[in-house]
């Protein structure tokens, strides 16, 4: 079995094949996606921007394609970054000012909270991925997977990206930065997600 990746991010097409060869399935990007069409990410939730991204890519071969959208969520901010994540500070933000405005958002409700009620809010968080599955323009499945840590205030590690290095995972004592890109997947929100996917394909494949 064949299945693309709708994404031309080396490092992301790594990280699903290792997965997917493990499961017997050959994994590569979607054929010539550099010069296909982008899709635009501009839907509301996780989900929605997986599923335009699916179905967008599908329409360019006739194999199985799926695609990805993660992000993180910080219970004392409402629910943000969210489906913002990768451009919290703005469209062109980097990682490094998407970390800076979190914490300075989590400060300034940390401060009001004080203030008002002499706590300080739940830094609790957690990753969310969600993966969709597409075939010639068609939904298969949907799945996700979810990580729940904490943000913490000094950076630790030099691996991961994004919001890794903030992000306190307390079944291993350590960040996301801090662990090998193999031992992050086997906890992170994006590996559970995909092994729902894995797992469903195993059963349509035996059926």
């Amino acid at each position: 079995m064949k299945l693309y990746l709708a994404s031309a991010n080396p490092g992301k097409v790594r990280e699903f094949r290792e997965a997917a060869q493990a499961r017997g399935i050959l994994l590569e990007a979607v054929p010539g996606i550099q010069p296909l069409p982008p899709c635009v990410e501009d839907g509301p939730t996780f989900e929605a921007n997986a599923r335009k991204k699916a179905l967008h890519y599908s329409a360019f071969t006739s194999g199985l394609v799926f695609a990805d959208d993660s992000g993180i969520s910080v219970e004392a901010l409402g629910g943000a970054p969210g489906v913002r994540s990768a451009r919290f500070a703005g469209p062109e933000a980097d990682d490094a000012a998407n970390n800076q405005k979190l914490l300075a958002e989590l400060r300034h409700v940390e401060a009001a909270s004080v203030a008002r009620a002499g706590v300080l809010p739940n830094r609790a968080a957690h990753y969310l991925c969600v993966i969709v599955l597409a075939q010639e323009g068609r939904v298969l499945t949907t799945v996700e997977g979810r990580a729940d840590g904490t943000i913490i205030d000094t950076p630790r590690g030099s691996g991961g990206f994004g919001y890794d290095p903030y992000f306190f995972f307390p079944p291993l004592g350590k960040t996301f930065a801090e662990i090998t890109p193999e031992e992050k997947f086997t906890v992170s929100h994006r590996g559970a997600a995909f092994r729902k996917l894995l797992d469903y394909l195993a059963k349509t494949k035996n059926h």
